[in-house]
C-alpha cells in the first residue's frame, strides 16, 4: 500500500473517532504507532496531514554513493567493451601522493585494537604532528611491467604547467620503453590532470589515454597505486630518520 493511501486511511479513521492505538491495530503494522500519533497530532492542529518532504525521500549521501557506483560500473562496462584483456595489461596507472615529515597516517586504516582509550594511547593511538609540518608530493606510475621512476615535486603549487613539464614526460618515456607504441595512460581527475592543455598534451603524445570524462571520481579500488602500492611504500620508509624535508626526500629515494 502506498504511503499516500496510508495517510488517507489514518485521516479517515481519526475523523471517525478511532484512537491512534486502534489505527495501529487495524493497519496491522503497516505504519508505526509513533508515526500514527504524529499524524493524528497534525490532524488535530491543522485538519490534515502535511509532510515537509515526500515519504521515502532518498538520503543525499546514499544518492551520491549510488551515483559513484553507477559511474564505476559504467566505466567497467566501457573497459570490457573497448579493451581486450591483454590490452588491460598495458595500462600505465598514475597517481600523486603527499608525504609529510610527520609520517603518512590514514585515520580509517590505521587502527589500534585495545581494551580502552588509555591503552590505545600507549600503543600508538595518538599521532604527533608539528604545527607547520613540511611535505612533498610524489608522483608515480605502475603497470604490469613495474613502476616508473619517482618524480618528487617539492617546490610550490603543482599546476597543469608543472604536471606537463615534470610528470607526463617521465610516464611517456617509461611507457614507450616497456610497451613500445601500444599502451594506455591513466590518470585521475584533479585540475592539473583535467586541464585542457594537459588533455591536449596527452592526445598529442600518448599512444592512447583514458580521458577526463571516462575515469570515475573517488575510485581508489580501480588503481593499484591507491589500493596497494602507496601503503607498501609508506611502510618501508624509515620514519625515525625523517626530521626535515631534506631527510624526507632522502628516505623516499632510498626506500624506492
Amino acid at each position: 500500500m502506498k504511503s499516500k493511501d496510508l495517510q488517507n486511511i489514518v485521516l479517515s479513521k481519526y475523523q471517525n473517532g478511532d484512537t491512534p492505538k486502534k489505527n495501529f491495530r487495524d493497519l496491522n503494522g503497516g505504519i508505526g504507532l509513533r508515526t500514527i500519533k504524529r499524524r493524528c497530532q497534525m490532524i488535530l492542529q491543522s485538519g490534515s496531514i502535511t509532510l515537509s518532504s515526500p515519504p521515502g525521500c532518498p538520503c543525499l549521501a546514499r544518492t551520491k554513493g549510488n551515483l559513484r557506483k553507477i559511474k564505476r560500473k559504467k566505466f567497467a562496462n566501457w573497459i570490457r567493451t573497448n579493451f581486450l584483456k591483454k590490452v588491460t595489461m598495458r595500462i600505465l596507472f598514475s597517481d600523486e601522493n603527499f608525504f609529510d615529515i610527520d609520517g603518512v597516517h590514514n585515520s580509517q586504516n590505521d587502527r589500534v585494537w585495545t581494551i580502552d582509550r588509555a591503552d590505545a594511547d600507549k600503543n600508538g593511538g595518538i599521532k604527533q604532528k608539528r604545527n607547520f609540518s613540511q611535505k612533498v608530493m610524489v608522483s608515480l606510475g605502475a603497470c604490469s611491467k613495474g613502476v616508473t621512476p619517482l618524480v618528487i615535486l617539492d617546490e610550490g603549487t603543482i599546476d597543469h604547467a608543472v604536471y606537463i613539464e615534470k610528470v607526463l614526460p617521465v610516464a611517456l618515456k617509461y611507457g614507450n620503453r616497456v610497451f613500445g607504441s601500444d599502451w594506455v595512460f591513466q590518470q585521475d581527475g584533479p585540475k592539473p590532470h583535467s586541464h585542457h592543455l594537459t588533455q591536449q598534451w596527452c592526445r598529442d603524445n600518448f599512444p592512447s589515454f583514458i580521458g577526463k570524462d571516462r575515469w570515475p571520481p573517488n575510485s581508489p579500488d580501480l588503481n593499484p597505486l591507491d589500493y596497494s602500492i602507496w601503503d607498501e611504500f609508506v611502510n618501508i620508509i624509515n620514519w625515525n630518520k625523517v626530521q626535515s624535508k631534506t631527510t624526507l626526500i632522502q628516505q623516499i629515494k632510498s626506500s624506492f
